[in-house]
């Protein structure tokens, strides 16, 4: 049976240990993605996080960015780039093939569990109780195979789509239908050093596909995938690809991700970016990062205070938020 989150007896908050926990982004090169980044922190401080954001960056972030995510509270870890195989990364968007270094956050140790998040992702409600969910499982949102970047998929070819599976059935003759797949802008996983090494080795012995690192991560946590619901990490194309299936004013995350939506490269050109959802959903996110309010402080003592109630709430209270979260089983491998 699918796991679920159920309520439990109140538990006294003196007598409950919060874990060691943190939110993890990615970042590389000395672009304006520091702009995103800023603005998830500047997001995360709004909702009242518990928790810390790290950010890790590639050596070649230059240090002006690094002092400005400081400035802003972020724990700035350097990591190593992870390439592909030699001579293979033509197979993947050559824009994706960076991205492999993100698996590197599986050395993050300290940490008892972490949700990542995309640097081009927004946080408007407070998401914590994810922490929370049952250990030994990787959680993120199924993503949606009706955009033209899925082209060179069967999925896209016959109009199948995991959002609404009941349109298009999966053809028999093409055999078992392919497993969930999830997009790996947003996902709650543990960190491991197994895990960790493990991932690198896979990785010199997998040849990239197009999504690169996407891909990766799902051919390798197929198994232990369980989805949580799509209002963890809104991937935009869902508005006009499957409006039935979004409620704008219930999304807890956005992932500014369509061709033309990130804020603070918006110009309302491309497609879809004329549309008062999208336009929206843009201002929102400056509002955030605009609010001068939202800055990190230090207090007179040197350590670092953030702009949030920092007195817990009960770990049921917690949870209260999502209720009852049910999961689909991820089918099988074979």
């Amino acid at each position: 049976m699918a796991p679920e989150i159920v309520p439990t007896s109140a538990k006294s908050v003196t007598t409950f240990t919060k874990p060691k926990r943190a939110y993890v982004t990615f970042l590389a090169g000395n672009g304006d993605y520091v702009k995103g980044v800023i603005g998830l922190a500047k997001g995360l401080r709004k909702v009242k996080t518990a928790y810390p954001l790290v950010v890790a960056v590639l050596p070649d972030v230059p240090e002006e960015h690094r002092e400005m995510l400081e400035s802003q509270g972020c724990i700035v870890r350097e990591i190593q780039p992870v390439y592909p195989p030699e001579n293979q990364t033509q197979f993947a968007m050559a824009y994706y093939v960076i991205n492999y270094s993100k698996l590197r956050i599986w050395e993050f140790v300290e940490y008892s569990k972490m949700i990542y998040l995309d640097g081009d992702i927004q946080v408007y409600e407070n998401i914590d109780h994810l922490f929370d969910l049952p250990d030994g499982y990787f959680y993120a949102v199924m993503d949606c195979f009706c955009e033209k970047t899925w082209s060179h998929t069967p999925q896209y070819k016959i109009g199948y789509c995991q959002q609404c599976p009941e349109k298009v059935q999966w053809p028999k003759e093409m055999g078992q239908p392919p497993s969930l797949y999830f997009n790996a802008g947003m996902f709650l996983f543990e960190p491991s050093i197994e895990t960790y090494h493990d991932l690198l080795k896979t990785c010199q012995a997998t040849p990239p596909t197009p999504f690169a690192e996407q891909d990766f991560l799902n051919m390798y946590f197929k198994d232990i995938y369980r989805p949580i619901p799509l209002v963890y990490n809104l991937v935009l194309a869902m508005l006009w690809r499957h409006p039935e299936n979004v409620e704008v004013r219930k999304v807890k995350v956005v992932h500014y991700c369509a061709a033309g939506s990130k804020p603070w490269r918006y110009t309302g050109k491309e497609e879809n970016m004329q549309r008062e959802d999208i336009k929206m959903l843009v201002q929102k996110w400056w509002d955030i990062y605009n609010d001068s309010s939202l800055d990190y402080k230090k207090n007179l003592s040197g350590n670092g205070e953030t702009q949030r109630n920092e007195v817990e709430e009960p770990f049921v209270q917690a949870l209260s938020e999502v209720g009852r979260v049910r999961y689909v089983t991820a089918p099988s491998a074979a």
